[in-house]
């Protein structure tokens, strides 16, 4: 039944799903090897694009020419001009034209971008893929392929749900999620009652997962939408992965419950709670649940962050349905690993208790808490720059916390309820290999190697204090002019910077180079592996340091600014540090609140290109940058 309502809404949000503009694609022949591409698109109604002249957000038209197929002119637009606050936009119809010259029979090929806006705030680039077969240089006036918008838009959306889905299951594998799943293992073993209550219990846990992450998603939408703004919005969720109380009380969270696992105290639901439960009430066992449930939404939301904030922003750039789809899709996907988890216990409920097997488990996940935990003493210090958790001392704490493990896997140390072992099994073996073979590898970070595998998770590089074979100055810090009034910019592999746009903009003006603008947070998991993955490439970091003036604006750094430089939104409140400031700036100019995001710029500060996220494609990160 719970599979079943699940597919019904969203069949039902994916028939209500409508583009902002419908396209279709034709060639028509002229004459001899003369013919001309039209491009016509219909904007719905309540939206408005801008047209081509527009140097930043403009619609424009891309054609792949050559093997046959010959550009012949600039390309043309038509359109009836509206006005919006003195600005010339688009309506209604709107045709796009190219001449071209085509030899024998072709595929002709291209892509319209555009950008489709409702009031004040228009939506990130959207793009219209056609291809339109061409017969022979005889081939009748109307020769032409259908390339309607509303199929592509279909074949977006379902895009998007996919790889909605496969986002929330990659998410059990991330340091903010998998501590969850010894929680969620310890209440349900919990429970009391029959196996149809703990069935029961289950499935109302993935219920609830998903309902806390789909209907805040959906109030969202409709009050910014009714309220036509998204600072707010912004700020909270901004406020609930980067400051520094929801982090530090989920690391002591996360390390009181390794404590319990490794036998100092036992953690229970309240009496009441409990009473409740097995006295049968629907209303007492469901409270629990559901607050298992939003904890685990809560404290998640550093690693899927990144996911929701890819939401958020189409919900207040004139997107409706797509957001809610993909957060439906999102966390159904999210939930399952976690529904099947709650259903477990009931099995295990019914084995036979023998041995110490079961508090063996609670003891690995007990180390496995105390070294995932730390991420978010780590974020925390990251964007408060209380430099107590560096990296050289992260990677200690990791390294005698997973040798530990392996003593402890070996029988070499024991807990108060464990049994004693007569034996090392082949499955202990291997996890013993596995896990000194994870040791041996994190040892030379200590001394400044880049341990790939595991950027996400650890400090930047640049909070080390000694590199091997290079000194204290292995990672040069950044240079004075890239200091946002006392907030620290470090970039990484040598590269030098600016955290100021307009600073950035003048030197690479002076420099003759484009601006590659970096957004990212100290909190930012996928910043870092962008960073240790893709920047630190050869081809990448040439380009980098070659050809761009980087300018890297952390949304989340809780530096305070001098009140000169506080910034007063439309909205009217006052922003007064700098994550804040780096925040609504790329929100206003960009159209993004998430990171990682990059856009290149001209000398003068027009944007080339962008955004581009996170993608670990290191050929794709170097077109992007050949531009």
């Amino acid at each position: 039944m719970f599979g079943h309502v699940l597919t019904t809404l969203l069949s039902f949000f994916i028939l209500q799903a409508s583009p902002s503009v419908l396209w279709k694609a034709v060639v028509n022949h002229s004459e001899g090897k003369n013919y001309q591409l039209v491009v016509t698109g219909q904007v719905a109604p309540n939206y408005y694009v801008h047209p081509m002249a527009d140097p930043y957000v403009g619609t424009q038209l891309q054609v792949e020419a050559g093997d046959g197929i010959v550009l012949s002119s600039e390309v043309m637009e038509e359109f009836t001009p509206s006005d919006y606050k003195g600005e010339t936009v688009v309506t209604g119809t709107y045709v796009l034209r190219q001449d071209l010259q085509i030899e024998g029979s072709k595929t002709v090929t291209g892509t319209v971008t555009w950008s489709a806006c409702s009031g004040d705030f228009c939506g990130m680039p959207e793009d219209y893929e056609f291809s339109v077969s061409v017969g022979a240089a005889s081939a009748s006036p109307a020769s032409a392929a259908d390339g309607t918008q509303s199929g592509k838009n279909a074949g977006v959306l379902w895009g998007l749900i996919l790889e909605a889905i496969l986002w929330g299951f990659l998410m059990l594998l991330t340091p903010c999620v998998f501590p969850m799943v010894p929680m969620t293992v310890s209440f349900f073993l919990k429970q009391s009652g029959t196996p149809a209550k703990g069935r029961f219990n289950a499935i109302m846990y993935g219920l609830f997962i998903v309902l806390l992450y789909t209907v805040p998603i959906c109030l969202i939408i409709g009050l910014t939408w009714a309220a036509g703004g998204s600072a707010v919005t912004a700020d909270i969720f901004n406020w609930l992965s980067t400051h520094w109380l929801p982090n530090i009380l989920f690391f002591v969270i996360f390390m009181v419950f390794a404590a319990s696992f490794f036998g100092a105290f036992e953690i229970t639901l309240p009496a009441s709670w409990t009473t409740k439960a097995d006295a049968g009430s629907s209303k007492g066992g469901l409270l629990g649940v559901f607050f298992l449930a939003l904890t685990l939404v809560l404290v998640s939301f550093s690693c899927t962050g990144p996911i929701v904030g890819t939401v958020l922003i189409k919900s207040t750039q004139g997107e409706f349905w797509t957001p809610m789809i993909t957060m439906l899709a999102f966390s159904i996907a999210f939930a399952l690993p976690f529904t099947l988890l709650a259903f477990f216990p009931s099995i295990l409920k019914k084995l036979p208790k023998s041995g110490g097997w079961l508090n063996s488990v609670k003891v690995v996940l007990g180390f496995i808490e105390i070294a995932l935990g730390l991420k978010f003493l780590s974020t925390a210090d990251q964007t408060y720059h209380w430099h107590i958790l560096d990296r050289e001392v992260y990677l200690a704490i990791w390294i005698v916390c997973f040798t530990l493990l392996g003593l402890y896997l070996l029988g070499k140390i024991r807990f108060k309820h464990d049994s004693p072992l007569e034996y090392v099994s082949v499955g202990r073996l291997a996890l013993v290999i596995i896990d000194f073979a994870f040791v041996v590898y994190m040892i030379p970070g200590m001394w400044g190697a880049p341990l790939r595998a595991l950027s996400g998770y650890m400090p930047p590089l640049e909070t080390q204090d000694f590199v091997l074979g290079s000194g204290p100055a292995a990672v040069a810090p950044a240079p004075a002019t890239t200091t946002l009034y006392g907030s620290e910019v470090k970039l990484p592999h040598g590269l030098t910077g600016y955290s100021n746009l307009e600073d950035g903009i003048a030197a690479a003006a002076e420099q003759g180079k484009k601006v590659f603008v970096d957004i990212t947070g100290h909190g930012c998991v996928n910043c870092r592996e962008m960073e240790a993955r893709v920047w630190s490439d050869p081809k990448v970091l040439q380009r980098l340091r070659d050809n761009y003036v980087i300018v890297s604006l952390y949304v989340d750094d809780k530096t305070k600014l001098p009140e000169d430089k506080w910034v007063t939104t439309a909205s009217g409140k006052v922003l007064k540090d700098v994550g804040r400031v780096n925040s609504h700036l790329v929100l206003e100019r960009f159209g993004v609140n998430s990171q990682p995001n990059y856009f290149l710029l001209d000398a003068q500060g027009k944007t080339l290109s962008g955004p581009r996220g996170y993608s670990l494609d290191v050929d794709a990160f170097v077109k992007f940058l050949d531009l």
